[in-house]
């Protein structure tokens, strides 16, 4: 059976009708379906790009905001760690200040301290010379003015004493 060698122009004729016939019904009844849901279709994965795209645009500025809010924080966290470093600075140098203060006045009571020790030390000693000197000098006179002629030499010593003067 060999195809190729029978050709018959009427099976032609018929299978071109038939094939014509095929592509005005599936012109009139599929092509604009078709067509439709290939429009459709593209749309759809337009409307999908755009959605897309949006949704980028979105996430970078999202993203630039938290970058924002990130660095706001950081900023307000140096802040807060600077003005904590000033306040603990400001207090280690009030406590200086007011132990050196409190220093200062306990080195001033004491100095006070030990003047009016010293100055009572003094007069004690002062107190204790002069009751010394006293009894050196009674202990003294008792043996000069012990006989009569040594009582009269002082005398006459103490009036050559007061003459010269």
């Amino acid at each position: 059976m060999n195809l190729l060698g029978q050709f018959s122009l009427g099976l032609f004729i018929i299978q071109a009708a038939l094939f014509v016939l095929l592509v005005i019904l599936l012109r009139k009844f599929a092509w604009k379906p078709i067509l439709e849901a290939v429009n459709s279709r593209e749309e759809g994965i337009r409307d999908a790009l755009q959605a897309a795209e949006n949704a980028k645009k979105e996430m970078q500025d999202l993203q630039a905001n938290n970058e924002r809010i990130l660095q706001e924080a950081r900023l307000e966290r140096d802040s807060m760690l600077k003005e904590a470093r000033e306040i603990k600075e400001k207090m280690i140098a009030d406590a200086k200040e007011e132990a050196q203060t409190q220093g200062q006045k306990m080195i001033e009571q004491a100095k006070a301290s030990i003047e009016s020790e010293k100055n009572a030390a003094m007069a004690e000693l002062k107190s204790h010379v002069s009751s010394l000197s006293l009894e050196i000098a009674e202990k003294l006179l008792k043996d000069e003015l012990s006989n009569k002629d040594s009582q009269m030499k002082l005398v006459e010593k103490m009036l050559g004493d007061v003459k010269l003067n």
